[in-house]
């Protein structure tokens, strides 16, 4: 199967699939699901490109299987940017940007998870980058860990194992098969669409603020640029 290349060949879907196997897409679920180092990873279209394969007969593994090991997977990388969130905390947000890092994006997790609180870790799953920083910023927050781990689950199985199975479902549909490509873009330009609302909110939000001559100044304890840790009614007390 050919796919339309949205970037380097070495982040297409079927490319990865065919190279690493099962295996690689395992390590990548894990990585993009709480290591700082996988939020640019494919994530929505490698499982949906995985399931397509799987119907088709290409990739040899049972469904059932692979949606298991998948969601076991983004679980387990999930608790490893939780723990990790615990360990860094406060100093995540002052960490100074890099080639793999940026400041941002630790910021938007924060504020997605200030707004949506524990069911954030549900819905980040399905918003790129987004579900890379959560887990860690619901660390960072020290959030009940039996409330993190509910919700953590309940993400993992609805992401890993819903968007593999839709992609095998709709890899018997013989136009789904044949314009694999189209789908794929659209999957690729309905994940980021979240994310260029949120920019745009941003946005308007700043120039909103400066129309009205925010004159705030921030003390010795509110450090420009530097959110406060969330804590709230999810967080452990």
């Amino acid at each position: 199967m050919n796919t339309l290349a949205l970037g380097p060949s070495w982040l297409d879907p079927d490319y990865l699939i065919q190279t690493f196997g099962p295996i690689g897409v395992l390590a990548i679920v894990f990585a993009e699901s709480g290591l700082l180092i996988g939020f640019f990873l494919p994530g929505d279209s490698l499982l949906f490109t995985t399931g397509l394969l799987i119907t088709t007969g290409k990739l040899d593994m049972p469904l059932w299987l692979m949606c298991t090991l998948i969601v076991a997977a983004a679980v387990l990388g999930d608790q490893v940017g939780y723990l990790f969130g615990r360990k860094v905390g406060p100093s995540l947000f002052k960490r100074p940007d890099s080639k793999l890092f940026k400041q941002e994006n630790v910021e938007k997790a924060h504020e997605f998870f200030e707004k949506h609180g524990p069911k954030s870790l549900i819905l980040a799953r399905f918003v790129p980058i987004v579900r890379t920083f959560t887990p860690i910023i619901a660390g960072v927050s020290r959030m009940n860990y039996r409330l993190f781990i509910t919700f953590n689950i309940i993400g993992g199985v609805l992401w890993g194992a819903g968007v593999t199975i839709l992609g095998a479902l709709l890899g018997k549909i013989d136009f789904v098969h044949q314009h694999i490509e189209l789908i794929l873009v659209g999957i690729v330009l309905i994940s980021v669409v979240p994310i260029i609302i949120e920019v745009l909110r941003s946005r308007s939000q700043s120039k909103k603020a400066q129309a009205r001559g925010d004159d705030h100044t921030p003390g010795d304890h509110d450090a420009p640029g530097t959110p406060n840790p969330p804590r709230g009614r999810h967080a452990k007390r």
